[in-house]
């Protein structure tokens, strides 16, 4: 398995050839989709006349994506789906899928070829570390929500079963809002997910963490004497005590692999520690890696955040995503995290020990994670 992982670059390079694109020529490839007058989005195209420069000509690679400004969200919460459909793609079925509210109402976007990108570079990590294939368990959100198709194209690509729960993460939030609590909601989704891990017993677990240490506490014994070789998870920060707590009580002979990321920005692969690893202050110990060109962490200075702090501080993330699907530059995320440098498996920078973002060492703006 350390071979392979050793090795993830190269095989997510052969697997994903846009992957092996320089990050500044994809910078301006996206400008020439996102801009061109055959293939810009609605979306776009109504917005350059007052952007004070062109795209086409003065974006010359990733760093003059600056110019952009920071990316609202309220104007992606305010577009309908047929807007932000790339006109290259007029022609081709898509999909719309929603974030769960974490910050406020939910962004909308589009699916055209980025699920396909995900489940692809997903099924690859899944490979090097020995765990693909089999019946999958999804203990995720459903309906408009991304997660729950990236799992099913995932057990598709193996031709595996998909056993899914009913899940709105909104609810869960509402409630959260409303009055504090959601117990009744959260048992409600482990029942589920209890029932299908006696009855199926699915190989591989996808869920987050929060979910993850809410069904780990009804267990009436650890995971893999029902079958489960990995966890997977993502959606939700994680303590360094939780972790500890579910690697010694719960998880023992299962793999456990974390992402972070969310909709809009896609998924950073966990990097774990091995040897000439840079040291991974706080959090569950592992570091999130995400591939470019696609998309682009930064982890910035809150007070200026066109200022990257250096490796080893903490700052507030900021994203910038560059599909054919999606253009979203300079997106401040919820969220804060460490900057660390590259990892043996990952030869980009990443991010660890994330946490929500509090604002004036406090309330964290308004976010309600729940549990997803």
């Amino acid at each position: 398995m350390t071979t392979a992982l050793g090795t993830l670059p190269d095989l997510l390079r052969e697997r994903v050839p846009e992957l092996a694109v320089d990050l500044d020529t994809w910078t301006r490839r996206m400008m020439r989709w996102h801009f061109g007058p055959e293939t810009a989005s609605p979306f776009w195209a109504a917005r350059r006349a007052r952007l004070g420069f062109d795209p086409l000509k003065d974006v010359d690679g990733f760093a003059a994506l600056e110019l952009f400004g920071l990316f609202d969200k309220a104007e992606l919460r305010a577009a309908s789906a047929r807007d932000l459909r790339p006109h290259g793609y007029r022609d081709r079925p898509f999909r719309v899928f929603e974030t769960g509210g974490t910050t406020g109402p939910p962004c909308r976007i589009v699916n055209v070829t980025r699920l396909a990108y995900d489940v692809e570079i997903y099924r690859t990590v899944l490979e090097a570390r020995g765990v693909a294939g089999g019946d999958v368990l999804a203990m995720t959100p459903s309906g408009p929500h991304a997660y729950g198709h990236f799992v099913e194209g995932l057990a598709d690509s193996w031709h595996g079963a998909v056993h899914a729960i009913d899940f709105d993460p909104r609810w869960v939030k509402a409630a959260l809002r409303a009055d504090g609590e959601a117990d009744a909601y959260t048992a409600h989704l482990v029942d589920q997910t209890l029932a299908l891990l006696a009855a199926e017993r699915p190989s591989l677990l996808f869920t987050t963490s929060r979910l993850l240490l809410e069904l780990a506490m009804r267990l009436p014994r650890p995971l893999h004497t029902y079958g489960i070789r990995a966890v997977c998870t993502g959606g939700t920060s994680c303590t360094a005590a939780e972790a500890e707590f579910l690697r010694a009580e719960h998880l023992p002979g299962v793999q456990w692999i974390d992402t972070y990321g969310n909709t809009l920005v896609g998924h950073a692969l966990q990097a774990d520690a091995v040897a000439g690893a840079p040291d991974v202050p706080g959090g569950t110990g592992h570091s999130y890696h995400l591939p470019p060109p696609f998309a682009v962490l930064k982890v910035v200075d809150p007070a200026d955040p066109w200022r990257e702090v250096a490796v080893g501080e903490r700052g507030r993330v900021r994203a910038t995503t560059l599909l054919e699907d999606l253009f979203l530059p300079n997106l401040l995320e919820r969220d804060s995290a460490v900057r660390t440098g590259p990892h043996p498996w990952f030869p980009w920078d990443g991010v660890a020990a994330v946490r929500p973002f509090q604002k004036d060492g406090g309330a964290n703006g308004g976010a309600v994670e729940g549990v997803y």
